[in-house]
């Protein structure tokens, strides 16, 4: 029996292409400037605090227009480009004429790799080319702060206290993921990725553990709750530094 099963790739276009259509381009109501600030839980799950974000760069202020530059230039990134036909004078062969001008009753013909002929080249056939796309500093800083205040903007992004699990076992991965009560994809950024929590982490599909410097706009557009370590929320600004 069939399952319309979707293709991966294609899922995860429609979502990132539904982050930034809904995304919040202002933040709540209620919330006036520099009032952004995160729950910090531990382990366990309990909220131990909240953490007052930067103000100067967390305002909750999305731009959509720099957002879709961003995706746009990431899927292109993604392309090989190695696509390739042969044209009518790239096959072997052909260099004789198959047969005589005229007399014959057939049609006229100058090489057997004729595109019209069997074993013949491509017309117009796809050829290796380079899709690479590049943004300007700023805009693709612009674009991660987008992405970033989109969530703060839904209330999807909370802090974690500290990462620390006794062994590299998913179950106790499992268990910090259960405790928050995540659902969905969950991005967890860390000041330092150690191999207790990347191997723990590697069997849980909905989870991604980034190093706060290595995590870009894309990683952020395609999650439904970001979890910050505390130690990289403080160095979380680094980033936007020019």
């Amino acid at each position: 029996m069939k399952t319309n099963k979707e293709n991966p790739r294609k899922a995860k276009a429609r979502k990132i292409k539904a982050s930034i259509e809904t995304a919040k381009t202002a933040r709540p109501k209620g919330k006036a400037e520099g009032e952004f600030s995160i729950p910090v839980y531990d382990t366990k799950g309990k909220e131990v605090e909240r953490l007052a974000l930067d103000k100067g760069l967390f305002n909750g202020e999305v731009n959509k227009a720099v957002l879709y530059q961003a995706v746009v230039m990431y899927n292109s990134n993604q392309r090989h480009g190695n696509a390739s036909t042969k044209t009518r004078g790239d096959v072997s062969g052909g260099g004789k004429k198959p047969f005589r001008q005229k007399g014959t009753g057939r049609a006229r013909a100058g090489s057997t790799r004729s595109p019209l002929w069997r074993h013949g080249g491509s017309i117009f056939g796809p050829h290796t080319r380079d899709f690479h796309r590049e943004l300007p500093k700023k805009v693709k800083k612009l674009a991660f702060l987008s992405s970033i205040n989109s969530k703060l903007n839904d209330e999807k992004v909370i802090g974690i206290s500290a990462m620390e699990i006794a062994e590299a076992k998913t179950k106790q991965f499992k268990a910090i993921v259960d405790a928050l009560k995540l659902k969905g994809k969950s991005l967890f950024v860390l000041d330092a990725v150690d191999d207790k929590v990347k191997i723990a982490s590697r069997n849980l599909q909905e989870v991604s553990v980034k190093n706060y410097r290595d995590f870009n706009t894309i990683d952020v557009l395609k999650c439904d709750n970001m979890i910050v370590s505390k130690a990289a929320l403080k160095k979380l600004p680094e980033r936007f530094k020019s």
